[in-house]
């Protein structure tokens, strides 16, 4: 995943520099002309003015209760995916090619609820099968297997018994002991931690100024525990499996980039906007409200395209894919709203007593020079 992941963002910009580039000059060299917009997204788009910076204490209050229930998330727990809490893997052989999905909800009722992880292994003739079921029981491979040929036994030659099913159909098994979940576990978390290091990084070499280090990652932050609210509290009450699994490791660092490209564009728009010198009279929050307002129409219809695509994975994806869809149509609401009402005005209040951009410091400091000169005089 992580590598499709990386060609597709280098493919994303080559694609989106250069060739989307190569495309509109030979369009306008014929002197023809881009239509942006329809009439209703020039009404809507066209020139907003929202003042989304006046309701940052709403925003706040809404922090503090995500803050707080991402506490008690951990205090409610997790359904933790058999990666992370043990269990029992078995490589199985059928005669013909089999339905994973088909067979998924046949084994989570004879595995008593348990939510199997299902892989196909070179063909659709054999599949990994993943279960915590009995976990930690000793000598319960017998009472698993049996809860196994229960599930499966009409996908196997008429009058096959139990015992001709765990000789010929079980081509191996193993034991995922808890010592390999734990790692498996460290590594997630050492993952999203040095994520949201190197971004603050990031931040730090681009912006070359710590505040907007700090709006963006407590915007993170907030994104990561809107996710595990979700997956805590909701867990048993949504009708597919939400359990905290590689896939969800995934997806969480996949909406960690999303939300950080979208609060990219907006602080590099203010910080070209503090720079102008057309606009060096404006107040902190005329400014921040023109930024945000000049990149509405890209993030709304970024996170809309986006947020569509991932609904057809949701929908038709099977249910595989269906906690990972979950995750990102999740991170892709909350990385919108935390970039505009997250990131924004926690940079506004680090922004009180000194200008954002070196023009507006220096006007600043230009002003206090001459209020002291009066003073004087």
């Amino acid at each position: 995943f992580a590598t499709t992941q990386m060609l597709g963002i280098s493919l994303s910009l080559f694609c989106g520099i250069l060739m989307s580039r190569l495309i509109t000059d030979v369009y306008m060299n014929r002197q023809r002309h881009f239509k942006y917009f329809t009439k209703f997204s020039q009404f809507i788009f066209k020139h907003p003015q929202f003042k989304f910076i006046e309701y940052r204490k709403i925003a706040y209050i809404i922090s503090v209760v995500v803050l707080v229930g991402g506490i008690a998330s951990f205090f409610n727990g997790f359904n933790k995916g058999v990666e992370f809490k043990g269990g029992r893997s078995y490589t199985i052989q059928f005669a013909d090619k089999v339905n994973p999905e088909a067979i998924r909800d046949k084994l989570k009722e004879a595995l008593d609820g348990d939510n199997p992880v299902i892989k196909t292994v070179g063909d659709y003739r054999h599949l990994d099968i993943t279960t915590s079921f009995m976990k930690g029981v000793g000598n319960a491979d017998s009472v698993v297997e049996a809860r196994l040929f229960t599930a499966l036994k009409d996908q196997l030659p008429a009058g096959t018994t139990q015992e001709q099913f765990s000789k010929n159909n079980i081509q191996s098994s193993q034991v995922v002991q808890p010592v390999i979940s734990k790692d498996l576990e460290r590594g997630a978390i050492l993952a999203v931690i040095f994520s949201m290091i190197a971004i603050v990084g990031y931040i730090l070499l681009r912006f070359r100024d710590w505040r907007y280090s700090v709006g963006t990652i407590l915007s993170l932050v907030h994104d990561v525990l809107v996710t595990l609210i979700i997956f805590s509290f909701l867990k048993n009450i949504v009708p597919f499996p939400l359990e905290i699994d590689q896939y969800f490791i995934a997806a969480v660092l996949t909406v960690v980039g999303y939300s950080m490209n979208d609060t990219v564009i907006i602080f590099d728009r203010i910080r070209e906007n503090s720079n102008d010198p057309l606009l060096v009279n404006k107040s902190k929050t005329e400014l921040i409200n023109l930024s945000i307002n000049e990149t509405l129409s890209r993030t709304i219809m970024t996170s809309l395209t986006t947020f569509l695509t991932i609904l057809a994975l949701f929908i038709f994806g099977g249910e595989v894919t269906r906690g990972f869809a979950f995750v990102m149509l999740l991170g892709i609401i909350t990385g919108t709203y935390s970039s505009i009402f997250v990131a924004t005005p926690i940079l506004m209040e680090f922004s009180k007593h000194r200008p954002l951009g070196s023009l507006r410091r220096k006007a600043a400091s230009a002003k206090k020079k001459t209020a002291v000169s009066t003073v004087k005089s």
